[in-house]
């Protein structure tokens, strides 16, 4: 019997290493990719530096538009690039689903996010559209990025291994939120910074039953009204976890980050943050 046990135990700690030695491989290659990525953006930057700042061709701005809420794109007919950033032409080349780079100091979170119409296909594909069960940071095909409207709402995995979204939950820690409140966001097209306002804990409602009176932070991209923002502003920091001193009014921009969790069926962990000029 004991010497049953013995073999029994061996056969566990066997199939235990093997699973921590193909997690680490799993999370090496994941981050041997996106340190790839990074490079090549920092590379691309500064080879176009020089040349954009010569060219009167690839010069373009941003400039106001009538309702004075987003900003309109105006590029250079004579612009190859369509007034892409330096650093972002040659991934964009790579992939042209992607639309901006989201990075937030103190977190693994520096990676480029994309879009297409399959809302689901980059839950399982990385950046070079290849399958990995990492996925890629995404937003659905009518988030409106460049603009942009009022809010966009950016998608990941919750990965055990800390890779996507996997340490977003730090900012339930109110010093972290503090010490990290930034959220650094470019389009294609301009940088951007946001400020963190709020986080909580949510989910994805069933379509299936009467949730009309639910709070679904997921479905807020533009205001039509002031009582439209109103609502999605109460609901923000009534469910968030503690005060913030960041305030927002009717006319501002928001950046929202989802990812899964685990407190209750189709969970939700949520950072939403205001952009600030």
């Amino acid at each position: 019997m004991l010497k049953k046990i013995r073999i029994l135990l061996r056969i566990v700690f066997l199939l235990c290493a093997v699973f921590i030695v193909i997690g680490l491989y799993q999370f090496n290659e994941n981050i041997e990719k996106n340190e790839k990525l990074q490079a090549m953006k920092l590379l691309s930057a500064s080879e176009n530096s020089s040349v954009l700042s010569g060219s009167a061709n690839e010069k373009y701005e941003l400039s106001p538009s009538v309702s004075g809420n987003t900003s309109e794109i105006s590029v250079s007919a004579d612009d190859p690039d369509n007034g892409i950033l330096p650093e972002y032409r040659e991934l964009h080349e790579i992939n042209p689903d992607m639309v901006g780079w989201l990075k937030i100091d103190g977190t693994n979170i520096d990676y480029p996010v994309v879009r297409c119409d399959d809302a689901e296909y980059y839950l399982s594909h990385d950046f070079y559209k290849k399958e990995d069960k990492n996925g890629t940071p995404f937003v659905k095909s009518f988030a409106d990025v460049d603009s942009p409207g009022d809010n966009f709402v950016i998608y990941a995995h919750n990965m055990k291994n800390g890779t996507m979204f996997g340490n977003l939950d730090d900012y339930e820690n109110e010093n972290f939120a503090k010490e990290h409140s930034i959220i650094e966001f470019d389009s294609l097209y301009e940088k951007r910074h946001y400020k963190v306002i709020s986080v909580f804990r949510s989910e994805v409602f069933s379509e299936k039953e009467n949730n009309d009176d639910k709070f679904k932070y997921y479905e807020y991209y533009n205001a039509e009204s002031p009582e439209d923002f109103a609502y999605f502003y109460g609901n923000i920091m009534h469910l968030s976890s503690y005060k913030s001193d960041v305030k927002a009014s009717y006319g501002d921009r928001f950046i929202t980050l989802s990812t899964c969790a685990y407190h209750t069926d189709n969970g939700r962990f949520v950072v939403v943050a205001k952009e600030i000029r």
